[in-house]
């Protein structure tokens, strides 16, 4: 008869053994099911909430299917990306995630891939942006973000441009028809009063033209001068900007020729009445044309509106600041 302790070492082997067998099975494989893999996620760029807009640039990826994919598709004004063998696909005001479902199922739809995994991504995005028109030194889309204000998005466009006005209209994305309208401050000084709003994705911002008068013939500084189209401004006033007229003025005798739809027509100023007090002071226009004659009948090269007009068009221009 085997002692007692034997078979318990005969019992603990045979434990042993069998878990060993049933490891080395599981090991192999036996006994479990093979379930395909997932691709795996591939990265996206920018916050996958915001929706897709027109003029963005997207990439869209499908795995392991090159030819199917693009680095940089643009989305067209309809909301429609166009796909190389899909072809269009609706994704405008869908966001990144939604986009990909969408043309995942339209690939298994249209029976070109069994099992597609897309990715969709924002590489540039227009609807995030805010587009500068008008007169700055450098009009364009700008990418708006963190609470991003009207003097900072000039700044980005280069700054006013020497042509440009004091007024800027800020038409926002979701109220086009009700622009907003900020006046510029003259000079660096009055910055502290200079209203500053926010800009928001989508805004389109335009920056006015200043109107000019061109003042002409026996004056100081003869030339083009820019003037605030909301601002109105006297013929004596337009003429302090090119420094008053000089000896040989015929201040009886002076011109203004102002453009109309049927053309340009001519009016008479005596200033000698203005400074008088017996006739009022006119005010003048965008695009007038003053020109002072001299007293010594002579009109140097001006004979008539048109060679005014002409004379006018190869003038210099100057800031009023100037």
């Amino acid at each position: 008869m085997e002692p007692p302790m034997t078979k318990n070492k005969l019992a603990l082997a045979l434990v042993f053994l069998f878990a060993s067998m049933l490891a080395g099975a599981g090991a192999l494989g036996f006994g479990q099911t093979n379930t395909p893999q997932a691709a795996p996620a591939m990265p996206t760029v920018g916050d996958e909430s915001i929706a897709i807009g027109s003029g963005d640039i997207l990439s869209v990826q499908v795995f392991d299917t090159p030819e199917l994919s693009m680095d940089a598709v643009r989305v067209s004004q309809n909301g429609q990306v166009n796909l190389p063998v899909l072809g269009l696909v609706e994704v405008g005001g869908l966001n990144s995630i939604q986009a990909a479902r969408r043309i995942e199922s339209e690939l298994r739809t249209r029976g070109i891939m069994l099992d597609p995994h897309v990715t969709v991504s924002v590489v540039e995005s227009a609807s995030r942006s805010a587009t500068v028109l008008g007169e700055v030194k450098a009009p364009g889309i700008y990418p708006v973000s963190g609470g991003l204000r009207l003097l900072d998005i000039l700044a980005l466009a280069g700054g006013p441009a020497l042509s440009a006005g004091k007024i800027v209209m800020i038409a926002h994305r979701d109220d086009p028809h009700h622009p907003v309208t900020v006046r510029l401050v003259p000079n660096a000084q009055a910055l502290g009063s200079q209203q500053n709003p926010v800009i928001l994705p989508g805004d389109v911002i335009e920056v006015d033209k200043a109107g000019i008068v061109y003042i002409l013939g026996a004056v100081t500084k003869s030339g083009g001068y820019l003037i605030d189209n909301n601002e109105h401004i006297s013929v004596m006033e337009a003429l302090t900007l090119a420094g008053g007229w000089n000896q040989t003025a015929a201040l009886s005798q002076v011109r203004l020729i102002r453009k109309v739809p049927e053309g340009h027509k001519e009016l008479m100023l005596d200033l000698k009445h203005v400074l008088n007090g017996k006739q009022a002071d006119v005010y003048v226009e965008n695009g007038d044309i003053l020109y002072v004659p001299t007293s010594l009948g002579k009109t140097l090269a001006y004979r008539g509106m048109e060679a005014a007009i002409a004379a006018a068009q190869a003038a210099v221009v100057y800031t009023s600041v100037q």
